[in-house]
């Protein structure tokens, strides 16, 4: 079954100290008022952070899940994610970990050291 805007919330709002706030009329995930996550506009994709010198080869390695708009994103440290096309919400969540970790402040990371660990779906 595919991701959602729903799966999105759920598990963005489940990490620590994780906020939601509209921004540009679209909602934004926040943890210390720093963005690690953002719906897009047709709720079936979402930005998220990564490293700029990440992103070439995650997107020639799979298209089909990862992009960036030419123009928009080229200078920031944010990737495009097609909900759709991830595998399950363990790989969503991977994900959104993954960019939580990069916008949380180094006390949470030593405060919740677990939040690293994706659970596992269905055993």
């Amino acid at each position: 079954m595919p991701t959602t805007a729903d799966d999105v919330r759920a598990i963005a709002l489940s990490l620590p100290e994780a906020s939601e706030k509209l921004a540009w009329g679209q909602p934004t995930f926040r943890v210390a008022g720093k963005i690690f996550a953002a719906l897009g506009e047709d709720d079936a994709t979402m930005g998220v952070k990564c490293p700029v010198e990440d992103r070439a080869e995650l997107i020639a390695s799979e298209p089909q899940k990862f992009f960036v708009r030419p123009g928009h994103d080229d200078a920031y440290a944010w990737l495009r994610v097609r909900l759709a096309a991830l595998d399950d919400t363990a790989e969503l969540t991977a994900v959104l970990v993954d960019s939580w970790r990069q916008a949380a402040p180094r006390r949470l990371h030593s405060a919740y050291p677990g939040v690293a660990l994706p659970p596992s779906e269905g055993g």
